[in-house]
């Protein structure tokens, strides 16, 4: 069965597929995981008969689907060091030899890093600071300009816990999850929008299917957001097939499907299109806010032959190659390592790079000595949402639940993110399995009476309103986030010395305001026209002139960003979708001096448009981090809450399991 629609190629009717499941599931994270391995244990008996019935199909057990936007479980994620408290819950006898470079915590070491190069923009306190303890370095832990912190708060280290990569322990549980014959999951199958409806009104017809997608107006953008009163999520669309780069139907035009479904499930992650999608329509609780983000970009590398490394070493950095930015270095077996930095928003450069940055870290004494002679194997990048508690959205509505990163999950004192949400997934799974038995549906009450009372009452929760406030200092500094960290731990949680931090967009300086005193503005005006003429960023330019070395490429571990992408990357995008990458005002692009979509750009994928106007998109090298949607520095009229970059469903991206 289907729906009649209008298509905009031949101004006929098609007939847009249509399918009823019990439940649909957005995206295949470690919530959602943790949400499909526990509810797939208890929907078939011993014999085979149906534990619970599905209402779509009677007679066999309950309809579980779940789409993920990636051509392969596991592709696209991170690499992690985590107590894995949830985790052994749900695999009390977990044998971490069965899933791959899986290793015990074992040696834990906070650095901070001193500057090498004294090209870092420090603040006179840093500075004061970096003197006193080389000065001291006879009497402290002071080795190749790090500084091993001689005690940190134990919400820092991650004891008893394992290192992961966990694109293979997703592949692991997806295997584990399937293997039950009680779940489908599709990779490679992005959707596009959930079906929101308000009486006999579908949402997706809340905006001009036929208009070009570079026009329509983003989801919550002024005129579009609808009461949350009254609404029902009843499913969700995948995405349109057969369609030029502005989402109109070309002559292999494949409608995407309708999942109807009893329960939508969101896990999406931070930059999730259902879960921003779900944003703007329902708005979210008093205070809340997404106003803290980050980009982790990370290398998985073979390690010297020789190297003093073991499996399970954690090494935690901050204060180089920029205060702001902090690092990991996780060693698994077999001499692999993941290691990476975080750009988080605070880091007000408007030249914000994290592929430079992450060389010049990697080349920092203390770490390189264990680095020189490795090999990269791949790397990637992702977006972290660092608002955590105060993220929160509304978790359940009329046929909807939220879980894992993009419901506000994230721990954001611990740096923990994966281990609370396969919590979060495990908890709606026993929810729904309460609700299923007493045979009650699915409304925004009785999910408020079953997933999020246990949710409130979890560790996740308790640990999470400690965290909430913890990283409000970092915006006047890294020595008060840091105090503030230590604030919030000491009173758990009950004070903060900081107010809310502001978004992004707002905190920005110009490149003329940032570099005053460092580099001229003509000669600024000069660098931001050659660079549009060689369409390429300027943050290599801008940081050559402000000192920092040349990065000498050896071709193993240390190339340029194009060569990584080659070698490393596994960059693909199939044919036949949407730029996901869009730019609703134009005219906003052209007046935009920072262009920081550009310089953060993880893939490489978003280059200086002609006359330095609207960036140029390439899907094929895209990784889809994501960085763009908060790096943006143009409010859109009418809506300052929102910038001028949508970031919407689509296909590609990283090809590797090990990140």
């Amino acid at each position: 069965m289907g729906i009649a629609e209008t298509s905009c190629a031949s101004k006929v009717e098609v007939l847009r597929p249509s399918m009823d499941v019990d439940i649909v599931c957005v995206g295949f994270g470690p919530a959602t995981a943790g949400f499909l391995t526990t509810l797939s244990r208890q929907l078939v008996d011993s014999d085979g008969t149906p534990a619970v019935e599905s209402s779509t199909t009677p007679g066999l057990p309950l309809q579980v689907v779940c789409y993920e936007r990636a051509d392969d479980l596991g592709f696209g994620v991170s690499g992690v060091v985590t107590r894995a408290r949830a985790l052994r819950a749900s695999f009390p006898d977990l044998d971490q030899t069965g899933i791959p470079m899986a290793a015990p915590v074992g040696e834990e070491k906070v650095l901070y890093l001193l500057d090498p190069h004294g090209a870092s923009r420090r603040s006179p306190f840093l500075r004061l600071a970096d003197s006193l303890i080389r000065a001291a370095n006879r009497t402290l832990p002071f080795e190749h300009h790090a500084l091993r912190l001689p005690w940190t708060p134990p919400f820092l280290h991650k004891r008893g816990g394992m290192v992961l990569s966990l694109g293979q322990f997703m592949q692991w549980v997806g295997a584990q999850v399937q293997s039950t014959g009680a779940v489908q999951i599709w990779p490679g199958t992005p959707v596009a929008a959930a079906l929101i409806e308000k009486g006999e009104t579908d949402q997706l017809g809340s905006v001009t299917p036929c208009a070009p997608m570079s026009y329509l107006p983003e989801p919550g953008a002024h005129g579009v957001t609808r009461p949350a009163s009254a609404a029902k999520v009843v499913g969700v669309r995948l995405l349109d097939q057969g369609v030029d780069k502005r989402g109109l139907p070309a002559e292999s035009f494949s409608p995407g499907m309708d999942i109807r479904a009893a329960l939508t499930v969101v896990g999406d992650g931070p930059i999730g299109p259902i879960g921003r999608q779900l944003d703007a329509h329902f708005g979210r609780p008093e205070g809340h806010h997404t106003r803290d983000w980050a980009v982790g970009m990370k290398f998985v590398v073979d390690l010297p032959k020789d190297t003093t490394l073991k499996p399970g070493t954690v090494l935690h950095t901050f204060g180089y190659p920029e205060p702001e930015i902090f690092g990991f270095f996780y060693v698994h077996p077999d001499r692999v390592a993941s290691l990476g930095i975080f750009v988080p928003s605070w880091f007000d450069s408007p030249v914000r790079t994290a592929y430079r940055y992450l060389q010049h870290w990697m080349l920092h004494p203390y770490l390189w000595r264990y680095l020189k002679g490795a090999k990269l194997r791949s790397w990637g990048a992702k977006t972290l949402g660092e608002s955590g508690k105060r993220g929160e959205p509304h978790l359940v509505g009329d046929g909807y639940a939220r879980i894992g990163e993009g419901s506000g999950s994230t721990n954001v004192l611990t740096g923990s993110g994966v281990d609370e949400a396969w919590a979060t997934g495990v908890q709606l799974a026993e929810a729904v399995l309460e609700l299923l038995r007493a045979k009650k549906p699915f409304t925004k009450q009785n999910l408020e009476d079953s997933y999020v009372r246990r949710r409130r009452a979890s560790w996740v929760e308790a640990e999470g309103r400690v965290a909430e406030k913890s990283r409000d200092g970092f915006q006047h500094g890294v020595v008060a986030g840091m105090l503030g960290m230590l604030f919030t731990h000491l009173t758990r949680g009950r004070f903060g010395l900081f107010r809310d931090p502001v978004a992004p967009h707002e905190r920005i300086k110009t490149l003329e305001d940032y570099f005053k005193g460092r580099i001229p503005r003509a000669e600024l005006q000069h660098l931001r026209k050659e660079g549009a003429m060689k369409g390429v960023p300027l943050h290599s330019a801008l940081m050559q002139r402000c000192g920092w070395p040349a990065v000498a490429y050896d071709g193993q571990l240390l190339m340029s960003h194009q060569d990584a992408l080659l070698l490393g990357g596994k960059v693909q995008a199939q044919p036949g979708y949407a730029d996901h990458v869009v730019f609703l005002y134009p005219e906003l692009c052209e007046r935009c001096g920072t262009k920081i979509c550009i310089e953060l750009c993880s893939g490489q994928a978003l280059t200086p448009g002609a006359n330095g106007g609207v960036p140029a998109f390439d899907r094929e090298k895209c990784v889809h981090c994501g960085a763009c949607l908060w790096n943006c520095a143009q409010p859109i009229p009418g809506n300052p809450g929102k910038t001028n970059i949508a970031f919407r469903a689509g296909t590609g991206g990283l090809h590797s399991a090990e990140n």
